[in-house]
């Protein structure tokens, strides 16, 4: 049968600003918001994670990288602008989509759907309108003080791929690679420096075509909980033998509670990172 990955993350928790945008005498809802419940959280574009994710491989694996994005110029460049998700690894992960005319002013649009799935990233805690003032070259007046919104929490987001739908499946383990290194994110106008790498993760190798595993992550006092991913190892909706779990989480009740359940639990991310790269290579354990 067909072998799925799903990985949810949990950031560590920093302060998230985006700080581009502002405009003098305006004030700007600079972080992208939703409504949960009662309260407000902040929230980054799947778009931009991708946009973190490419620049992992350009710098790391860049002669398999189609586009690339040069800083002095701010702009983006293709080695091949007719697409390959054969050659290239962005190609094959992210899809693409050329609109374009032909000879006969007939539809020539090539496009490929992204193999690898991202959902929107989503703070743990609530936004409570955290605000920073500024002013353009240390001028105090009605026209030059902007406000800049930030917000102090952890992000969570999860990730979905079939290796096999991959022009090449070895790029589901480089995908993980890339999860465990991101640096910043971003998006549309702007970009703010926040360490998107995982704080904890679980990673699902199944045969399952639900991940089960999204949103998992709660706030618990200071620290993150998983005590949804325990209910559902417990009532056996996800089996212990397909999942395996790294990072701080391992140092909870909750981590002890999936370990004494059988779980795989890893207390470094690197190595729960490397252990879902065997387990994709091998198959999933009967």
């Amino acid at each position: 049968m067909t072998k799925h990955l799903f990985a949810t993350v949990v950031t560590a928790t920093a302060v998230a600003a985006n700080n581009r945008g502002e405009g003098d005498g305006s004030t700007l809802s600079t972080l992208q918001k939703i409504t949960r419940g009662n309260d407000q959280y902040t929230t980054v574009s799947a778009e931009a994670i991708r946009w973190g994710l490419r620049e992992f491989f350009q710098n790391n694996n860049e002669p398999a990288t189609n586009r690339t994005f040069n800083p002095d110029t701010d702009k983006y460049s293709f080695k091949d602008e007719r697409f390959s998700a054969k050659d290239y690894i962005d190609d094959d992960l992210f899809g693409y989509m050329d609109a374009k005319k032909g000879a006969d002013n007939k539809d020539a649009t090539t496009k490929r759907r992204g193999a690898l799935e991202i959902s929107r990233a989503v703070s743990l805690d609530p936004y409570w309108g955290d605000t920073a003032f500024g002013s353009k070259g240390g001028e105090k007046n009605k026209t030059s003080i902007h406000s800049t919104e930030v917000h102090c929490t952890a992000y969570q987001y999860t990730i979905a791929l079939t290796p096999e739908s991959l022009k090449d499946s070895s790029r589901a383990a480089l995908a993980l690679d890339a999860m465990g290194a991101v640096r910043h994110v971003g998006g549309n106008h702007a970009r703010f420096l926040y360490d998107f790498r995982p704080e904890s993760i679980v990673i699902r190798v199944t045969e399952d075509p639900s991940p089960w595993i999204m949103d998992v992550f709660k706030r618990v006092g200071d620290s993150v909980g998983c005590y949804r991913l325990v209910r559902l190892v417990e009532v056996s909706d996800v089996r212990v033998d397909e999942l395996i779990v790294g990072g701080e989480i391992a140092d909870t009740i909750h981590g002890e509670q999936l370990r004494q359940a059988g779980v795989k639990v890893c207390r470094g991310v690197k190595e729960a990172i490397t252990l879902a790269k065997a387990q994709l290579s091998t198959g999933v354990a009967a």
